[in-house]
């Protein structure tokens, strides 16, 4: 039997450690990029290079990571590209929109692919380990089939349900709950300031009482130390995931009343020249409101 090829798109700072991943686990990897500097880097590492998205559809299996809804709707529904596909299998871990993500899941039963979406929880130094959390739907089947790779990639799979849009309205709704937690540090680290209290003996303090964990230990030191670059997630994704959570609590009739206050503090980042720092950048917000610059 030949070797399980697979076909890897989108080579941003997450998926350049998860394609790499994939070629140390043995697997025949095709690579394609917007541009080629990361082709070429995972060349070297033992990827083959395709010359267009048909080639990366010409393999057995398809994972991409792209950016947001633009990027997978231009890059990959193409019906062209899809009706003279190989690939038996498309796993899709870029979060979307919950009705690109029904889309998606149509279209490609429409060409008789598999479709699952997989989107992760970790950042690139994360991807990079093979650490990632991968938040998996779709059938059992497909999910059976793509848990090789997933094991390459990541500590752990989480299946989530057996409609691929379930994986997406999880991982929505972790990001906005980040998202929340780092706003809140933000406001709470700059009351102290404002009265004294140094940010980073605060977050000393709750990152070892109260709350313990990676997300109020790694972005309160970031916000404390106003350490935003290198950006590990960019700020403006991170408002796209924001509008993403509201844009989602519209559709279920589920109110978010602080992703308003969220989407704005985002705006107010972005209009301030934040949007491709780190997303805690968001933080700068908040001190700017207290008076703190």
């Amino acid at each position: 039997m030949a070797a399980l090829t697979v076909g890897f798109v989108g080579l941003g700072s997450m998926g350049r450690g998860m394609a790499a991943n994939l070629v140390r686990s043995g697997f025949s990897v095709q690579v394609w990029n917007r541009s080629p500097g990361p082709v070429k880097a995972l060349v070297e590492q033992g990827a083959r290079p395709a010359a267009d998205l048909a080639g990366i559809f010409g393999n057995d299996i398809v994972v991409s990571m792209l950016a947001d809804d633009r990027a997978v709707e231009s890059n990959l529904h193409d019906p062209g590209l899809l009706e003279g596909a190989r690939a038996r299998l498309h796993i899709n871990m870029a979060t979307i929109s919950l009705p690109l993500a029904r889309r998606a899941a149509e279209l490609h039963a429409e060409h008789k692919i598999g479709y699952l979406a997989a989107p992760v929880l970790g950042r690139a130094e994360v991807a990079e380990a093979g650490k990632l959390n991968i938040l998996a739907a779709g059938p059992d089947e497909l999910l059976e089939q793509a848990e090789p790779l997933f094991a390459a990639m990541g500590q752990r799979t989480w299946r989530l349900g057996s409609e691929p849009h379930q994986a997406n309205a999880a991982k929505i709704s972790a990001n906005f709950l980040l998202a929340c937690a780092i706003e809140s540090l933000a406001e709470a680290t700059s009351l102290a300031e404002a009265s004294g209290v140094k940010p980073a003996d605060l977050v000393e303090l709750l990152t070892n009482t109260l709350f313990p964990g990676p997300a109020y230990t790694g972005y309160g030191s970031m916000i404390s130390e106003r350490r935003y670059e290198p950006a590990g997630f960019r700020l403006v994704l991170g408002m796209k995931d924001v509008n993403l959570a509201l844009e989602a609590g519209g559709e279920q009739h589920v109110p978010l009343p602080f992703g308003g206050v969220l989407r704005d503090a985002f705006l107010d980042a972005v209009a301030h020249g934040d949007a491709d720092r780190d997303w805690s950048a968001v933080a700068e917000v908040a001190r700017r409101r207290a008076g703190l610059d």
